[in-house]
């Protein structure tokens, strides 16, 4: 089954298409306003941690059910940090019944990686 993962970022703006360099060149206020939403959802340890268990699960995807006792913490906190790592353009989600599986956006990826280089 092929799942095609659309997310559209609060500025509408697609994340893969949004962050030159911040450090070879000057930012435009869009595109920072963009990065400082993902580098915001990454500064928390927890949802670092969340991101690399998701990026390393298999099929490069993980229910909320099995990342909850992974990380230690409560279903709501874990619901809570996916949906900031959602809304931020780096994960995509799929409900599926009762369950909710996340999914690493390699656009996003890609887009941090060109930002920071």
């Amino acid at each position: 089954m092929k799942i095609e993962l659309k997310t559209v970022p609060k500025t509408g703006q697609d994340i893969a298409e949004c962050c030159p360099p911040i450090l070879a060149e000057p930012i435009s206020a869009q595109d920072a306003q963009v990065a400082a939403r993902v580098f915001h959802a990454l500064s928390d340890p927890a949802r670092v941690r969340l991101l690399s268990i998701v990026a390393s699960a298999a099929e490069r995807e993980a229910c909320v059910c099995d990342l909850v006792p992974a990380v230690g913490l409560s279903q709501p906190t874990v619901s809570h940090h996916l949906k900031v790592l959602h809304e931020a353009g780096i994960l995509d989600r799929e409900k599926r019944g009762t369950w909710v599986y996340y999914r690493l956006r390699p656009a996003a990826v890609r887009a941090i990686r060109k930002a920071l280089a």
